[in-house]
């Protein structure tokens, strides 16, 4: 029963790398303009660099491609957990989530580390929303509250992105420990163990850390005030 479980979680991390291999800033930029985004801007091959240098619309559909990506993985980690998973398994609802997490995460990694494109990719920050809102839409709707608000303070995608990184876990954490914890406070509310507690935190820490990794570059502009905000083109 391990080796099952394991198979299925290996498929579930696999399929999910390989979803987020496929990037769709690259692919669009090379269609519609026959060139690789990562020799634009930034050189990161991710919304924000899309918009600046490609325009709205690649952005836009760059965005929807690279969100749709991580939701596929996330429930296809669901499907595969059924096909291959011990159904009569007592803590089988876990392993469904522990799937999906090996498989959103995966495919973070894919995507900021494709298989497909010499491993230079994006950031990961709209994959891992995309994580969010199937894992934990209350998490989701909390970061993306947040994100908006440091957004129309600042106008700069960057800060808002690390703002989210940094309070990605502390939100997990509290949500599930108040929640869905079963030794919790309101345990009457929560039926999870200590054990999907920890794994679930461990997990948003690893994601937020990776996000702010790969914000290394902006974190020491926006540091040195030198971090551009997002502002409206000028015709001319």
């Amino acid at each position: 029963m391990t080796g099952q479980i394991l198979l299925a979680l290996l498929l579930c991390g696999v399929t999910g790398y390989l979803l987020g291999s496929i990037n769709w800033g690259i692919i669009l930029t090379r269609l519609l303009r026959r060139e690789d985004i990562r020799s634009f801007g930034s050189g990161n091959a991710g919304m924000t660099n899309v918009l600046r240098s490609v325009g709205k619309l690649p952005a836009l559909l760059t965005f929807v491609g690279d969100f749709l990506k991580c939701v596929a993985a996330v429930l296809l980690s669901g499907a595969l957990i059924r096909l291959l998973g011990p159904l009569d398994a007592a803590f089988f609802p876990e392993l469904v989530k522990y799937a999906q997490l090996v498989a959103g995460t995966a495919c973070v990694l894919g995507h900021n580390f494709p298989v497909f494109y010499g491993f230079r990719g994006g950031k990961g920050i709209v994959c891992s929303a995309a994580m969010m809102s199937v894992f934990d839409w209350r998490v989701f709707l909390i970061i993306l509250l947040t994100f908006g608000i440091v957004f129309l303070c600042r106008f700069i995608i960057s800060l808002a992105s690390v703002v989210c990184a940094i309070l990605y876990p502390v939100y997990t954490f509290l949500l599930c420990y108040f929640l869905d914890y079963s030794g919790s406070p309101l345990a009457a509310h929560g039926d999870r163990p200590f054990s999907y507690l920890v794994i679930v935190t461990l997990a948003a820490v690893f994601l937020g850390a990776l996000a702010l990794f790969m914000h290394r570059a902006n974190i020491g502009r926006l540091l040195r005030g030198e971090e551009k905000p997002i502002t409206a083109k000028k015709k001319s």
